[in-house]
């Protein structure tokens, strides 16, 4: 893909429906959980009830890297509507479910659409601003993502109670359609005049092989699930078309991942920190609600809460880092982060049912500054690294390895939990005078929820609810110090990133926009600081260090 030379006028416009679409992603992540009480009421199949968000996960999670290449083949402007059409298609379907099991399906095709809006939104950025103008404007898409997970819960709420539960998922629909327009109208990509060659087999290895791999890690939560024979086959399976694939690519004249990609220092220390930091961060998503419901009592509300200073942090540190990170470089940034992800891990881990609600907000603030400062970092790093050709396809990568690193993660420390809380509940019921039976400790093992709900709560004697939080207590020590562990390599290898930002290897400067394209006061319809947009701002000079 050759450089985009668009007006000012044009390049707000993208951006406005860039953010458009990046806002319908980040609300998707918040605004359904609200509604799915309501929705179990209406349309039945609580067993099933972990397949809306899994379905979800799959086809969103599985699309990422098939986006970005197709991307970079035929273009960011087609591949962006048409993630985002398959994704309003999937929306619509999913408002209009009358059973259980539809909505598990049209989940799955809602994330289909969803593995393009997020990874296209940050290639179109990448495609129309230099490096300079990338890390400034952080301030608003890191507002999108702040915003939504402030709202989303609000919004699902106000929308399953006024309204219905099915508009939760028709809300997407005016978004979508803006972007669609926005995008459509100022994008301007030369026409390719040559005849792509789709690597087929490998999009089709690669697909089972991740599919296969989430299936086993979705269903893992306790070790005797990771190790089931079904999850022994699965993973087995997994192994076998990723040989397959890996041996197609090597062959293939456009292959889906070119595996060129990890000869560049930058990506590969960015893909595989990326995956790492993935691990911590959704441990601290998953798990840290479940520690203040389960040792500390508090109610689901207060719980979902207590991320809300880990996002404003993330946020305030996005826009930050990228400031910083012009001055600095990469690696001090992204060290600097880490650092605060491996010490913010370490305390939680000495963290118990009578710590400080105070200590916990600093720690969940730490915690979003590690975030903000690596991912927006080693996102820039890779798109300053590689020519615009592959652009769509290290944009992906970038955000497909934070995502199985996540599902990896969850899967890991969940087992973690099962296997800590089995053996302290084994413990104590083996002690001289013990308050539960070894029958009683494996139901609560196997059932931990109990903690959680309040009936099951108030049917407990006060011994043998202070007993099971100290087990809960205990036994998420270990799945927080995995976390620490995960965010202390990340620490180590990023120390391999390079010390100065150079230019990509064929970005040049943004031309001026002409005269006659600057937006008159009538037409001042997107968000005033991008105004402050200086298009002329060279490159750093180049110090790969």
């Amino acid at each position: 893909m050759p450089n985009l030379e668009l007006s000012r006028k044009q390049r707000m416009i993208v951006t406005a429906g860039v953010m458009m679409g990046m806002f319908l992603a980040a609300l998707e992540a918040t605004v359904v959980g609200t509604a799915m009480p309501t929705v179990i009421a209406a349309l039945g199949g609580l067993q099933h009830y972990s397949w809306v968000f899994s379905a979800y996960l799959l086809t969103s999670t599985v699309t990422v890297p098939i986006w970005g290449k197709l991307s970079d083949l035929y273009g960011r402007r087609p591949l962006y509507q048409i993630g985002i059409a398959i994704f309003l298609a999937g929306s619509i379907l999913s408002g209009i479910s009358t059973s259980m099991f539809q909505l598990i399906a049209f989940r799955a095709i809602q994330g289909l659409g969803a593995g393009a809006l997020v990874p296209l939104a940050m290639t179109i950025v990448g495609d129309i601003y230099t490096l300079q103008e990338r890390a400034r404007m952080q301030a608003l898409f890191s507002g999108v993502w702040g915003l939504a997970s402030i709202v989303g819960p609000i919004i699902g709420g106000f929308l399953t109670d006024q309204l219905s539960w099915r508009w939760v998922f028709f809300i997407n629909i005016p978004f979508g359609t803006l972007s669609v327009l926005l995008i459509g109208s100022s994008l301007k990509e030369p026409k390719l005049h040559q005849h792509p060659e789709i690597d087929y087999a490998g999009a089709i290895t690669l697909t089972l092989a991740i599919v296969l791999l989430m299936l086993a890690l979705v269903n893992s939560g306790t070790l005797t699930a990771l190790f089931t024979l079904r999850n022994l086959l699965l993973l087995c399976g997994a192994v076998i078309f990723t040989i397959l694939f890996i041996r197609i690519e090597r062959k293939a004249k456009e292959p889906i991942l070119p595996f060129s990609l990890f000869q560049n220092q930058v990506v590969k220390i960015s893909v595989l920190a990326g995956f790492l930091i993935g691990i911590a961060m959704f441990g601290a998503i998953s798990f840290i609600p479940l520690y203040a419901q389960g040792t500390r009592g508090a109610t689901a509300t207060e719980a979902g809460s207590l991320l809300t200073p880990l996002m404003l942090s993330w946020v305030t540190l996005s826009v930050i880092g990228g400031r910083i990170l012009l001055r600095t470089g990469y690696r001090p940034t992204v060290i600097v982060g880490c650092v605060f992800l491996t010490g913010a891990f370490a305390w939680l881990s000495t963290f118990n049912s009578n710590t400080s609600k105070l200590f916990l907000y600093l720690d969940l603030v730490l915690i979003g500054a590690g975030l903000g400062l690596t991912m927006l970092t080693l996102l820039i790093a890779v798109q300053q690294a590689v020519p615009r050709q592959i652009l769509g396809t290290a944009t992906s990568l970038n955000q497909f390895s934070r995502s199985i690193g996540g599902a990896v993660g969850v899967a890991i420390m969940g087992a973690f939990l099962s296997a800590g809380l089995t053996s302290n509940l084994h413990k104590a019921a083996a002690r001289p005078m013990a308050i539960i039976t070894p029958q009683q400790a494996e139901q609560l093992a196997a059932n931990p929820n109990a903690l959680i709900d309040p009936t099951s709560r108030a049917a407990m004697s006060a011994d043998q609810l202070h007993l099971l939080q100290s087990a809960l207590s205990t036994a998420l020590r270990n799945v927080f110090l995995v976390g620490m562990i995960m965010s202390a390599i990340a620490l180590f290898i990023v120390f391999r990133l390079p010390q100065k930002i150079s230019s990509r290897p064929d970005q040049t400067p943004m031309p001026p926009p002409p005269k006659a394209c600057e937006a008159k006061s009538g037409e001042r319809m997107v968000i005033a600081e991008l105004a402050t947009i200086d298009p002329d701002h060279e490159p750093a000079a180049v110090d790969e260090d």
